[in-house]
């Protein structure tokens, strides 16, 4: 799509989403909450864990799971359903009056003309970013039943393990079980993981496997991540923050609920740093968060 050059409205007017959704993240953590942490248990029409859902059940992904997963949180909702005024209208219900709704983002890129260095009109690409409201379920009357919960028993545990142990058999990463502790080693490109019965629980156990698993997507022949800093650096803040919500993600894709590891306590204050001086930082990791859930899921049909 190509727009007109003088329709666009000038930067300053635009609203500045980066510096929106990163303060609303920033906020999160200053109160000690990690917005990404799945904040409901209820059986729902949508499975007993979900990421964020659009009305045709299809999830959301990046930067969007965090803000809805963040209201949901606040707000006490259980349903993982979403969707606009205009699409709870087509479907007969209505948002009740009062509700107030959560603004996500939309990214896409638009074609301009510009001026080129010797006059002539050159094709740009420009990146833009746009917001819009939606609606919990909760918040809305009169919509079909398809959408009304709980309506079925969550798996029971085993279930969900097994689906688990499945998955990350697939995704081909090297786990080598054994020691007290849990890491990527990037030198020799391998999970080194404390045997799962040394776990509290299994739950646990994956949380802490898709952590070490996000980490490994990252080396330089898969997504190629910086990997070099040290504990304390900006560096090591991001890399850290990326593994904490692509296990985040990971464990709402397999049904799994996630079970903070108690050392992330540790990285609040360098996240919080990290965040202040750099408004965009939390849109990449959530995008380096999903292309590398995205690496993991791609190897189950391999």
């Amino acid at each position: 799509m190509t727009r007109p050059r003088d329709s666009a409205r000038p930067r300053s007017e635009r609203p500045d989403l980066y510096a929106t959704v990163t303060a609303q993240i920033i906020a999160d953590l200053e109160r000690g909450v990690r917005p990404w942490t799945r904040p409901w248990e209820a059986a729902h029409a949508a499975g007993p864990v979900s990421r964020p859902l659009r009305h045709t059940l299809e999830p959301y992904s990046g930067i969007n799971v965090l803000l809805l997963w963040s209201r949901s949180m606040g707000s006490g909702f259980e349903a993982p359903i979403w969707m606009t005024f205009r699409q709870a209208l087509s479907l007969g219900g209505h948002v009740r009056r009062g509700e107030h709704g959560e603004t996500v983002v939309y990214a896409n890129r638009i074609t301009r003309t510009q001026d080129g260095p010797n006059g002539e009109d050159v094709e740009r690409s420009i990146p833009f970013l746009k917001a819009y409201t939606v609606f919990n379920i909760a918040q809305i009357e009169g919509l079909p039943d398809r959408f009304a919960g709980p309506v079925r028993e969550p798996l029971p545990t085993q279930q969900k393990i097994t689906h688990a142990e499945a998955f990350f058999a697939a995704a081909g990463a090297g786990i080598r079980h054994g020691g007290d502790s849990a890491f990527y080693s990037p030198s020799d490109d391998q999970v080194r993981m404390p045997a799962f019965e040394r776990f509290s629980d299994p739950e646990a156990y994956y949380a802490t496997l898709a952590h070490e698993c996000t980490h490994w997507t990252g080396h330089r022949s898969r997504l190629d991540r910086d990997q070099t800093g040290r504990f304390g650096t900006a560096a090591y803040a991001r890399e850290e923050l990326v593994a904490e919500l692509g296990a985040a993600f990971l464990c709402a894709d397999l049904g799994l609920e996630l079970t903070p590891r108690a050392d992330h306590a540790a990285y609040i204050d360098h996240w919080l740093k990290a965040l202040s001086d750099d408004r965009r930082l939390i849109f990449a990791a959530a995008a380096q968060a999903q292309r590398a859930c995205d690496l993991l899921s791609g190897r189950q049909s391999d």
